[in-house]
Protein backbone atom coordinates (compact mmCIF):
# COMPACT_ATOMS: atom_id res chain seq x y z
CA UNK A 1 0.00 0.00 0.00
CA UNK A 2 1.97 3.44 -0.97
CA UNK A 3 1.56 6.28 0.33
CA UNK A 4 -1.29 7.87 -1.89
CA UNK A 5 -3.97 4.95 -1.13
CA UNK A 6 -2.79 5.58 2.85
CA UNK A 7 -4.07 9.00 2.49
CA UNK A 8 -7.03 8.00 0.44
CA UNK A 9 -8.37 5.43 3.01
CA UNK A 10 -7.63 8.24 5.69
CA UNK A 11 -9.59 10.99 4.05
CA UNK A 12 -12.55 9.06 3.45
CA UNK A 13 -12.90 7.90 7.21
CA UNK A 14 -12.16 11.27 7.97
CA UNK A 15 -14.96 12.74 6.07
CA UNK A 16 -17.21 9.85 7.14
CA UNK A 17 -16.59 10.78 10.66
CA UNK A 18 -16.61 14.45 10.54
CA UNK A 19 -19.48 15.03 8.01
CA UNK A 20 -22.05 11.90 7.48
CA UNK A 21 -21.75 10.67 11.64
CA UNK A 22 -21.95 14.73 12.45
CA UNK A 23 -25.49 15.22 9.95
CA UNK A 24 -26.16 11.80 11.32
CA UNK A 25 -26.14 13.10 14.92
CA UNK A 26 -26.73 16.77 14.69
CA UNK A 27 -28.31 17.55 17.76
CA UNK A 28 -28.84 14.07 19.07
CA UNK A 29 -29.41 15.64 22.53
CA UNK A 30 -32.67 17.01 21.55
CA UNK A 31 -34.43 14.13 19.72
CA UNK A 32 -32.18 10.87 20.49
CA UNK A 33 -34.56 9.87 23.11
CA UNK A 34 -38.39 10.89 20.92
CA UNK A 35 -36.71 8.76 18.05
CA UNK A 36 -38.61 5.14 17.60
CA UNK A 37 -36.71 1.97 17.77
CA UNK A 38 -36.29 1.75 13.89
CA UNK A 39 -35.09 5.03 13.66
CA UNK A 40 -32.37 4.35 15.45
CA UNK A 41 -31.71 0.76 13.73
CA UNK A 42 -31.79 2.34 10.47
CA UNK A 43 -29.17 4.55 11.68
CA UNK A 44 -26.94 1.55 13.07
CA UNK A 45 -27.46 -0.21 9.91
CA UNK A 46 -26.00 2.95 7.74
CA UNK A 47 -23.12 3.11 10.05
CA UNK A 48 -22.19 -0.80 9.64
CA UNK A 49 -22.97 -0.15 5.95
CA UNK A 50 -20.07 2.30 6.12
CA UNK A 51 -17.96 -0.05 8.15
CA UNK A 52 -17.86 -2.77 5.46
CA UNK A 53 -17.24 -0.12 2.61
CA UNK A 54 -14.34 0.80 4.68
CA UNK A 55 -15.31 4.53 5.63
CA UNK A 56 -16.00 3.78 9.38
CA UNK A 57 -13.61 1.84 11.76
CA UNK A 58 -15.26 -1.47 13.26
CA UNK A 59 -13.73 -0.11 16.64
CA UNK A 60 -15.57 3.63 16.22
CA UNK A 61 -18.41 4.15 18.41
CA UNK A 62 -21.74 3.01 17.23
CA UNK A 63 -24.65 5.62 16.78
CA UNK A 64 -25.74 4.96 20.42
CA UNK A 65 -22.39 5.71 21.84
CA UNK A 66 -22.02 8.99 20.35
CA UNK A 67 -25.77 10.32 21.45
CA UNK A 68 -24.67 9.02 24.78
CA UNK A 69 -21.78 11.14 24.80
CA UNK A 70 -23.32 14.09 22.88
CA UNK A 71 -26.09 13.99 26.24
CA UNK A 72 -23.65 13.69 28.65
CA UNK A 73 -21.44 16.42 27.42
CA UNK A 74 -24.38 18.57 27.44
CA UNK A 75 -25.72 17.95 30.16
CA UNK A 76 -21.86 18.70 31.99
CA UNK A 77 -22.10 21.63 30.35
CA UNK A 78 -25.77 22.90 31.51
CA UNK A 79 -24.64 21.92 35.13
CA UNK A 80 -21.59 23.45 35.64
CA UNK A 81 -21.70 26.48 33.83
CA UNK A 82 -23.57 29.07 35.52
CA UNK A 83 -24.00 31.52 32.33
CA UNK A 84 -25.31 28.27 30.13
CA UNK A 85 -28.80 29.37 28.60
CA UNK A 86 -30.29 25.89 30.09
CA UNK A 87 -28.65 26.62 33.60
CA UNK A 88 -32.30 27.98 35.22
CA UNK A 89 -34.07 25.18 34.51
CA UNK A 90 -31.60 22.87 36.69
CA UNK A 91 -33.39 22.51 40.58
CA UNK A 92 -30.89 23.95 42.85
CA UNK A 93 -28.53 22.63 44.75
CA UNK A 94 -29.32 21.08 47.85
CA UNK A 95 -26.06 20.72 50.31
CA UNK A 96 -26.11 17.80 53.04
CA UNK A 97 -24.07 17.63 55.97
CA UNK A 98 -23.93 14.69 57.93
CA UNK A 99 -22.54 14.52 61.51
CA UNK A 100 -21.70 11.30 62.31
CA UNK A 101 -20.84 11.90 65.70
CA UNK A 102 -23.74 12.66 68.13
CA UNK A 103 -24.19 15.48 70.49
CA UNK A 104 -21.11 15.85 72.85
CA UNK A 105 -23.57 15.59 75.74
CA UNK A 106 -24.65 12.02 75.84
CA UNK A 107 -23.56 9.72 78.71
CA UNK A 108 -23.42 6.15 78.61
CA UNK A 109 -23.39 4.52 81.89
CA UNK A 110 -22.01 0.36 82.35
CA UNK A 111 -24.96 -2.41 82.66
CA UNK A 112 -24.68 -3.23 86.49
CA UNK A 113 -25.90 -6.85 87.28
Amino acid sequence: MDFKERKRQATGHDVERAVVIARLLYASPAWWGYASTSDKQRIEAFIRRGVRLGFYGTDDPTAQQLADAADETLFQAVRYREHHVLHHLLPDTISHRYTLRGPGDITLYLKQN
